[in-house]
This record gives structure tokens, C-alpha cells and sequence, in this order.
């Protein structure tokens, strides 16, 4: 296969994995700046323009998009489905898990278990806002935030309701989440690829911190997921169409929740706490699915 890697950084932990486990395949592999591209539109078809010359005889694509270039990133991707390239994540559910509101949305709709939420028009009734979602504690998120940005834990209501009024003054699009008080600061990653959850890792927030990234000090172990943990992570998966996807679990008193799914998980934290070859099962996804 003539694969190509879509991330602006070859030097990325998950892009160089997913480079060598592609060559140790006998495949051919290219990472590609997805914002040096040019869209080509016309009658004869569609095709792309990189840096001196058109991408052509490409089999299969890994986009690794980072959000906040998330709407020119999913127009290359849609121009490499519009060209007959197979998409390890295809550019609608890149879309629909970038907006976390759509995404909630979509989740919802098909019962899954989610962290009750409220999402307003700068609503100046904050107190009712706040009660809403369960009264304080509440988790307040910036629609567009990644890796633990844009996250406060208001523990009390009058911090709920001034921190909300601060971000309704900044005109900032906020969602307002319940608080899962039983989680204690951990969730779950569950890897899901192909229909199926290849890694899971727990991941625990340092001391003082509610935020469990790693990104942000916090520490993994791996984990044996329970029947329904796997099962609502890959339905998760699955409702948003993504073959490859990173969806972060928390654990309540009423079952597994979906806290977010993410379109361009990082393979470093789950291969590492795993010990498992993720990148090698993400190519022969795309082996599976092309035919040559």
C-alpha cells in the first residue's frame, strides 16, 4: 500500500510509530502537512497540490488532525475520500467529535450513558443553568478546549454561577457538566479500532487536580475493562463513525459514562502503559480495508 500520514510534526511520538510500523509492513508511507495542501476542484475531479507536485496513487490515509485546524484538516481528508482513499477516520466523524455539543448530541440519541449537560444561549439565569446540571459541583468546558484547556471545577454554586457569568461575559461557548464525584479524578481510555477495544488504560489525576490527562501530570495503568465499559466504547466509536478512536470513560454509580471521543488519539500513553504494538493494529485496519 501507498499510505499517507497526515500531521504538521513527522517527529510526533504517534506519527513516527505509525511511519515504522508501516515500513516493518512492507508498505510504502508518506507523512504529508495537511495545511500545505491545496484543494483542487474542477469537472475531471477532484485532487490535491502539495509543496511541487499532486498526490496521487495513495491507497489508504491517517489523518492526525489537531483541533484547532480541525476545518481545513477534514477538507483534505474529504478530498481524499472524494478520491477513492480509503480513510482510517473518515472526515465526517472527525467533525462530529470535535464539536463536543454534536458530539453529546449524537451520543444521547443513541442511550448512551453521558455526564448530564446544559448547554445555553448565554443564558443570564445561571443559578437555574447550574441546577440544572445537577447543582454544584459542576464541570464547566469551552466547547473548542483539548487536553484538559478551557476545564474548571466549580465546587460551590456561587463559584459555579460567577465562573459561568464570566464566560457568558466573554461571549466563550461553554458547556456545563455534572460532576461525577465517584470517578475520583480518574477515567478510563479505551483504544478502539475497528469495532473493537485493542488498549485501555485508567488514567488518575495528580493530587489536588480533577483532570486526569496526561498532558497534565496525571498517571495510567492499564486495565481490563468490564463487558459494558467495552461495549459503550465501541459504540461510541461506532455512532460517530470512527474506525480508529480514543473514548474516554467515567466510572459512576450508573454505569459507564462517555466523557469525549477523540478523532486523533495519542498512541503514546496507550502503548506505553499497554506494552501493545497499537500502531501495527491501526495499519492492518487499513489492510483490511483496501483492496489492491
Amino acid at each position: 500500500m501507498k499510505i499517507a500520514i497526515l500531521s504538521r510534526n513527522p517527529s510526533l511520538y504517534s506519527t513516527r510509530r505509525l511511519v515504522e510500523a508501516a515500513i516493518e509492513r512492507g508498505h510504502e508511507v508518506h507523512v504529508i502537512d495537511h495545511l500545505k495542501c491545496n484543494i483542487e476542484i474542477e469537472q475531471t475531479g477532484p485532487s490535491l497540490y502539495y509543496g511541487d507536485h499532486y498526490l496521487e496513487g495513495y491507497d489508504a490515509v491517517i489523518p492526525r488532525i489537531g483541533a484547532s485546524v480541525t476545518f481545513y484538516g477534514t477538507a483534505v481528508v474529504r478530498q481524499f475520500e472524494m478520491m477513492n482513499v480509503f480513510s482510517g477516520v473518515s472526515s465526517r466523524g472527525i467533525v462530529h467529535s470535535r464539536d463536543k455539543l454534536r458530539c453529546l448530541q449524537v451520543l444521547s440519541k443513541e442511550g448512551l450513558g453521558l455526564p448530564k449537560t446544559v448547554f445555553t444561549n448565554y443564558s443570564r439565569n445561571v443559578e437555574h443553568v447550574v441546577e440544572s446540571a445537577g447543582g454544584a459541583p459542576v464541570v464547566l468546558k469551552l466547547l473548542e478546549g483539548t487536553q484538559g484547556l478551557g476545564v474548571v471545577l466549580a465546587e460551590n454554586q456561587n463559584a459555579a454561577q460567577s465562573v459561568l457569568e464570566a464566560f457568558n461575559g466573554l461571549k466563550a461557548r461553554v458547556i456545563v457538566q455534572e460532576f461525577i464525584k465517584e470517578s475520583k479524578g480518574a477515567d478510563l481510555r479505551a483504544f478502539v479500532v475497528d469495532g473493537e477495544v485493542v488498549g485501555a488504560m485508567k488514567r488518575q489525576g495528580k493530587p489536588g487536580e480533577f483532570r486526569s490527562n496526561l498532558h497534565r501530570g496525571g498517571s495510567s495503568r492499564i486495565i481490563e475493562l468490564t463487558k459494558e465499559e467495552k461495549e459503550t466504547a465501541i459504540k461510541a466509536a461506532e455512532t460517530l463513525g470512527l474506525g480508529i478512536a480514543g473514548v474516554d470513560l467515567l466510572q459512576s454509580a450508573r454505569g459507564p459514562l462517555v466523557l469525549e471521543v477523540n478523532s486523533s488519539p495519542g498512541l503514546q500513553g496507550i502503548e506505553t502503559t499497554t506494552g501493545k504494538d497499537i500502531a501495527g493494529i491501526i495499519i492492518q485496519y487499513l489492510e483490511k480495508n483496501v483492496k489492491i
